[in-house]
């Protein structure tokens, strides 16, 4: 199977990373929202991404134009019936995705691969509202979706071995990345596992063992992470993160996925990391730590 067009849903930081490097890719890409308003606003994030992976040299000025007329803003659903895939990247609520995939059923062809970008919810409980089930699959991307290589394929009960294997060669082939096989559990393995190691960072700077730039050091230092575990929680989503443990927490009864105080208290608080410039440590409009 050629993919020539793929639309997106949800044009939040999720959706705005994955229209970005399909385009980058070559691929024709309808990023799909609500309102010309939020569309805009995407468009606009783009941009800037762009324009700072310009100023490092990574793209020239003709490359991000070229990427950027691969996008294509829409707010209608209709017009992704012309797509070969389209991937949901809207916020983690449930029945909102079912609502979108039962609408999605009904106005894409039996061929059009639906995939859902979700971390955590139930890919079997999605699919179950659609009429052909074995099409439905999950691509959970990692941000920043650019950088990071890894991305989690995610079979649902029902999901056809053809649904599977074709997402794979879009993964490995289309847009050159690595694809792992992940069968159906809240968290799958990177949230699972990541969520856990937050949530223990968050416990040690309640404790007072260090501050929040020192445990995160430890860990970018001593294990070669990228961004620390408090850092990353930040450019996650505070409230994302939150969300995600209180499901996990749900699904398995271990008390090791309940969310630390603190966590809940910044989310109440309204510090939810890069979206809001504020959460263990401050941040720009652009994203970048002050």
């Amino acid at each position: 199977m050629q993919f020539n067009k793929i639309g997106v849903i949800g044009a939040g930081t999720m959706g705005q990373g994955i229209a970005e490097m399909l385009a980058e890719q070559g691929l024709e890409v309808l990023l799909l929202e609500r309102t010309p308003e939020k569309l805009e606003q995407a468009f606009e994030h783009i941009e800037m991404s762009l324009d700072k992976r310009m100023e490092k040299w990574a793209i020239t000025a003709s490359e991000k134009k070229l990427i950027l007329s691969k996008i294509h803003k829409e707010t209608d659903l209709q017009k992704l019936a012309k797509c070969d895939m389209v991937i949901e990247s809207i916020s983690e609520d449930l029945e909102q995705k079912k609502q979108l995939f039962q609408q999605l059923d009904a106005i894409c062809p039996p061929s059009v691969i639906l995939a859902s970008n979700t971390s955590t919810l139930s890919l079997t409980e999605i699919a179950a509202v659609t009429t052909q089930p074995g099409r439905v699959i999950g691509v959970h991307f990692l941000p920043p979706v650019s950088k990071v290589s890894l991305v989690e394929i995610v079979r649902a009960l029902k999901t056809s071995e053809q649904t599977f294997v074709q997402t794979k060669v879009f993964i490995e082939t289309t847009i050159q990345k690595r694809g792992i096989q992940v069968y159906e559990s809240p968290g799958f393995v990177t949230t699972r596992l990541i969520c856990v190691l937050i949530n223990e960072a968050m416990h040690t700077l309640s404790e007072r063992v260090a501050t929040a730039e020192d445990i995160d050091s430890a860990m970018r230092l001593g294990y070669d992470f990228h961004y620390g575990p408090l850092e990353m929680a930040d450019r996650f989503g505070l409230d994302s993160v939150l969300d995600a443990m209180e499901r996990m927490f749900r699904e398995f009864g271990d008390v090791k996925y309940r969310p630390s105080v603190l966590l809940k208290q910044m989310v109440r608080a309204g510090q939810l990391g890069t979206k809001t410039g504020q959460g263990f440590f401050s941040y720009d409009k652009e994203g970048d730590r002050l």
